[in-house]
């Protein structure tokens, strides 16, 4: 069953939303709002809630590494994220003076 790209299991209170795109207009207010009803609005409780962090000794960065959505700075500096930020990052912080 389809209302606009929204439908409701039989029986559940979860809802199932359909055609989000990345980068949609609302997403920033959609994480947020999920965070704040899920994580008390703190991304460091949500990471440690799915094992994520110092105290759980998992890195959620080298996980995304690892997974091959992010990479790692071919400088071998330690610094991780998405392509375009490891491009930036190498502009600003490899660059030579």
């Amino acid at each position: 069953m389809s209302h606009g790209g929204a439908a409701r299991a039989e029986g559940s209170h979860q809802e199932c939303v359909g055609g989000a795109r990345s980068g949609s207009a609302g997403q920033g207010l959609g994480a947020g709002a999920f965070l704040a009803i899920h994580y008390g609005a703190f991304v460091a409780q949500m990471l440690h809630a799915h094992g994520y962090g110092p105290d759980c000794g998992r890195s959620v960065t080298k996980a995304a590494v690892d997974k091959g959505l992010w990479l790692e700075c071919p400088r071998g500096c330690g610094y991780r994220g998405a392509r375009e930020s490891i491009n930036n990052h190498v502009n600003r912080q490899h660059r030579e003076k």
